[in-house]
């Protein structure tokens, strides 16, 4: 899924979520930017290269985004790069260590982590084989499940549509209280 409809749906589910605990919003809001963390942190390395490339002229190495799955079959280091991390933001068992770890330090869950959850659940349906489908067991599985691509304009028609009913539903929800 597109990173804008990532945050707003983890917008969403923090503010259903504040519908029934009194959450604060900075934890509201880090959970947003946990719910955009994985395509920001595996995307910012390919777009610096990319304006980097277009600044010194020399973007004819770069592939159309067909050509990029897998993402590190082309030899290029920058693509090594994104795959691992794509890797790395996508997987639910990294999730979970990195969820474990920060329970240890703080002593408690933390819950904010969760927007990062939701991103991995929303793209396992939401990708398929021909875009960065979502290695969700890596490490310990290279199995990907082909999906629906989110970026057909049936689906991203629905998905801005279902954005929308939501936050209507929300609003009434909260005026409701």
């Amino acid at each position: 899924m597109d990173i804008l409809a990532h945050g707003i749906w983890a917008y969403f589910v923090s503010a259903f979520s504040n519908l029934k605990l009194k959450k604060n919003k900075l934890k509201n809001w880090l959970f947003v930017s946990f719910g955009v963390m994985p395509d920001f942190v595996s995307f910012a390395p390919m777009f610096v290269y990319l304006i980097i490339g277009l600044i010194t002229g020399n973007v004819s190495s770069f592939p159309r985004p067909e050509g990029m799955e897998p993402a590190t079959g082309n030899g290029l280091l920058i693509h090594n790069v994104t795959g691992f991390l794509y890797n790395f933001t996508h997987s639910i068992i990294m999730f979970a260590i990195v969820f474990l770890i920060c329970m240890i330090i703080f002593r408690r869950p933390v819950f904010e982590l969760l927007g990062w959850l939701v991103h991995i659940l929303i793209d396992i349906p939401t990708h398929s084989y021909q875009f960065y489908p979502t290695p969700f067991l890596w490490p310990v599985s290279g199995y990907k499940y082909n999906g629906i691509s989110w970026g057909q304009w049936w689906f991203m028609i629905l998905n801005y549509s279902a954005l929308i009913a939501v936050y209507f539903w929300l609003r009434h929800e909260r005026r409701k209280k």
